[in-house]
């Protein structure tokens, strides 16, 4: 099969969806492999170490798209990439389709077989493709709350690990999955006092054993956020709910009760903030104030670290990648329920349940229109 990777061009995105050795592991298997020129660039590849293990270089996202049949991307496709679907391209990114109608409507239009790196599952229900970017997430997140405390950037001037004599700040993580953890680990790190907000037990109970009982655990309800968040300098939505929208779980009235200058940080962002007045932001212009709060939701945030992230994440998805090139499309997701669970829009309808009953589309199972598909090669 051909594989295509274009070079990302979602605002400050540095990404790429394909490393050297994952050229070499597709090509050593008889795939071709093209590569928009410059890709690599933001992640510190160049296109000579592409070619040195097989890739063609080709100029344009144009010439990608025509040439290849499996697109891989890193983040949802933009508009003009929308554009240059055909229905006999299989798309294999992270889509985030909830929260954005639009993308979900050009992507029906398109024709196009769209794979989701985030709603795959593996056989105890994580979300592989998911997780290392939910690691890197995390731990930024707490990196880049700890900086916007800072005064100079509109912060409360708060240092996170205090000092002898001064009291430490406090971090507030709501959400306990792989992004709270790695949070977590972070602000502990850093010598915060820390506390972590989940509607599991049996999460709770581990995170104390993860976490070296470091940090509080606390049963989530809104009740418990009220009580803590005036005492909060940082807080950290971690939020998950796989492949849907993400719950509201701060107001805006809650913001009321919050020190002036603290800081938020959403990285629910990209399935629609779980914080009510969070809208999404870039790296070159990452916050906003709402009553008196600086709000961080940039929407992607590993993009920041593409040298790490990178890596990171082709690592998890280059074993789907070419399982795919080598079965194709259809035998790849049938041989495989969990595999399929990341299939969202094929043959002009959406697949994915979640997002379906978030945007009151029609839901059609995977299997039923991958059919479709099929019928039409």
């Amino acid at each position: 099969m051909k594989v295509g990777v274009p070079t990302e061009i979602k605002t400050d995105e540095y990404r790429v969806a394909i490393t050297p050795s994952g050229v070499r592991e597709l090509t050593d298997r008889g795939h071709e492999v093209v590569i928009q020129s410059g890709a690599g660039e933001g992640s510190t590849i160049t296109d000579a170490d592409y070619e040195a293990q097989g890739a063609r270089i080709l100029p344009d996202a144009d010439a990608v798209f025509g040439e290849a049949r499996l697109i891989m991307k890193v983040k949802e496709p933009q508009p003009e990439e929308v554009a240059r679907l055909r229905p006999h391209h299989t798309l294999f990114t992270y889509l985030h389709l909830a929260p954005d109608p639009s993308l979900t409507k050009g992507l029906m239009d398109s024709g196009a077989t769209c794979i989701a790196y985030e709603t795959v599952e593996d056989s105890e229900g994580r979300l592989p493709l998911l997780a290392p970017m939910s690691e890197v997430a995390g731990k930024l997140a707490t990196q880049a709350g700890a900086f916007m405390l800072e005064k100079p950037l509109g912060g409360r001037g708060v240092l996170l690990g205090g000092v002898p004599g001064v009291a430490a700040g406090k971090v507030m993580v709501i959400g306990g999955g792989v992004v709270g953890m790695n949070a977590a680990f972070i602000a502990i790190g850093m010598q915060a006092e820390v506390y972590v907000y989940d509607r599991s037990i049996d999460r709770l109970r581990e995170l104390e054993h993860v976490l070296g009982y470091r940090a509080s655990t606390v049963f989530s309800s809104t009740l418990e956020i009220e009580q803590r968040l005036p005492e909060m300098d940082l807080v950290i939505g971690a939020v998950l709910v796989a492949g849907a929208r993400a719950p509201k779980v701060i107001t805006r009235q809650q913001l009321g009760l919050m020190k002036k200058n603290a800081v938020m940080v959403d990285v629910a962002i990209d399935q629609g903030g779980c914080f009510e007045t969070s809208r999404p932001t870039t790296h070159s212009d990452p916050t906003y104030e709402v009553d008196g709060i600086t709000h961080y939701c940039v929407a992607n945030m590993p993009g920041a670290v593409p040298a790490t992230s990178t890596y990171a994440l082709t690592n998890a998805t280059m074993p789907y990648a070419i399982t795919l090139a080598s079965k194709g499309v259809h035998e790849a997701l049938f041989a495989d329920p969990l595999f399929m669970l990341g299939l969202n829009v094929a043959a002009g309808k959406v697949t994915y349940e979640p997002v379906a009953r978030d945007q009151g589309l029609e839901y059609i199972p995977p299997g039923e229109a991958l059919q479709a598909v099929a019928s039409t090669r």
